[in-house]
């Protein structure tokens, strides 16, 4: 199999980035494509000096474990299969068992921060940002943290407001610049997602 061609997608919490990945993965044939989240790459709150989450940093870039991420996707680009983390976001810690994830001739990696970290941004043969309102972003931010997480809607605004915000200002924001490609209107961008596929289809020659 040819080197995988790793397709990076960042953006602000909330913004269509999940959404995105899905709808190319769906797009493209079986086992042409797989997503990476750097979401999975967590550190355990076990394994942090101060355990207490309400008073960790989780949108800051030290909150995940890159090191262990870049080492992931180098493997994936020679051929190898590797374990992914799994992360139960309700406990912030890491679940006992891992994913396997074998080379496709695409690996779709998305995550608010991988552009921020200059080392793991190499590692993307194309780049892409998603944009989204923060309106927006804000709303989906708390219809998955209070549905899918069993967070409060006042814990939500507190998070957004101290963290959140404050980091993607910081770090999330100014990584637009590295971005090869800007999405606008999220992962529902039926026209964007078209672009990409054919993209895809054309620098690594995977067949309809």
């Amino acid at each position: 199999m040819k080197e995988p061609f790793i397709l990076g997608i960042a953006g602000g919490t909330g913004s269509g980035k999940t959404t995105l990945a899905r709808n190319l993965l769906a797009a493209l044939p079986a086992e042409a494509a797989e997503i990476v989240s750097h979401d999975f790459y967590y550190r355990d709150i076990r394994t942090l000096p101060d355990p207490d989450p309400a008073r960790v940093n989780f949108d800051h870039p030290e909150a995940l474990d890159t090191s262990l991420f870049i080492r992931h996707l180098d493997e994936l680009k020679r051929g190898r299969a590797v374990d992914v983390p799994q992360y139960d976001f309700a406990t912030h810690t890491r679940k006992a068992e891992t994913r396997r994830v074998v080379p496709r001739p695409v690996i779709i990696v998305e995550g608010i921060l991988i552009f921020a970290d200059d080392e793991l941004c190499r590692r993307f043969d194309a780049r892409v940002f998603v944009h989204a309102d923060p309106e927006v972003r804000l709303l989906r931010r708390i219809e998955r943290d209070v549905e899918k997480r069993g967070r409060s809607i006042a814990s939500v605004r507190e998070q957004y407001l101290s963290t959140v915000l404050p980091m993607h200002r910081k770090y999330v924001a100014p990584s637009v610049a590295k971005a090869d490609i800007i999405i606008p209107r999220g992962g529902h961008n039926k026209a964007a997602v078209e672009m990409l596929v054919s993209y895809l289809r054309s620098v690594t020659g995977i067949e309809t």
